[in-house]
């Protein structure tokens, strides 16, 4: 049955995928210079990474949508798995957000510019003015219920295990007193680890757990806040990936 899929994917499915990336980033370009980032940065990308997951043959289950609210701003922090993390976020999250992203894919064709075209945030470190520039783009965004995602490991896992997870986005959220909403990915790793070359058909799961609201203002703050997303995150995962792996390159 593998072989079967590995075939399938190259004669069939990538080819299609890849003419689908081409058009939804055209889409996303034109759409959101005529009609707004609102919608075309975000629907179209939605629509693309659930054809991803049909073509794919990848099923996915959603728990925990009734735990947000509408309408309200969040700060979404899942872990890390791997390239498919995309997919089931843009596709099956349910909400209107940004993503947060390494300044390193701005440079990628057609992606890199339907990601800027529809008002994601790049995040720029080479200096303190770029991260107070980087900081005052997400505060613009976070508004009308639009949402961020961060991926606070900042990097995908080599193991399956989560790592350590930066500040970054608690800070943000911490200043801005948005609650935070922990997001497990689940299977991600096994579709396509990031020393991978084969993608493997594997269900995935997304699991949104309790939004955690402020408990004040400040390091405390934050300090409790990504303690209670780690612990929350890492409880719906297997219990093969649970524990921190020590040695592993964040």
């Amino acid at each position: 049955m593998k072989i079967l899929y590995y075939i399938y994917q190259i004669c069939f499915a990538l080819p299609i995928l890849l003419v689908l990336t081409i058009l939804t980033a055209l889409v996303t370009i034109v759409g959101s210079l005529i009609g707004g980032a609102h919608i075309w940065g975000y629907y179209p990308g939605k629509i693309w990474s659930q054809l991803i997951c049909v073509f794919l043959l990848i099923p996915v289950k959603v728990r925990g949508w009734e735990k947000i609210q509408k309408h309200t701003s969040y700060v979404f922090v899942p872990n890390h798995q791997g390239a498919f993390d995309i997919f089931l976020i843009y596709g099956f999250l349910g909400r209107n957000f940004k993503w947060m992203m390494k300044k390193s894919l701005r440079k990628l064709p057609f992606v890199g510019k339907a990601c800027e075209s529809a008002g994601h945030i790049f995040v720029d470190r080479s200096g303190p003015k770029k991260v107070l520039e980087t900081i005052r783009q997400a505060k613009a965004s976070l508004k009308d219920g639009v949402s961020l995602v961060v991926f606070p490991e900042g990097a995908r896992t080599f193991t399956g295990h989560m790592g350590y997870f930066k500040k970054g986005a608690f800070q943000l959220a911490d200043e801005l007193q948005l609650e935070v909403v922990p997001v497990t990915i689940d299977g991600s790793f096994q579709i396509l680890p990031r020393t991978g070359k084969w993608i493997h058909r594997h269900r995935m799961i997304l699991t949104i757990h309790d939004p955690i609201p402020p408990k004040g203002q400040g390091i405390e703050n934050i300090k409790a806040t990504m303690a209670e997303a780690y612990a929350a995150v890492e409880s719906a995962l297997p219990e093969e990936y649970k524990g921190m792996v020590k040695n592993e390159d964040q």
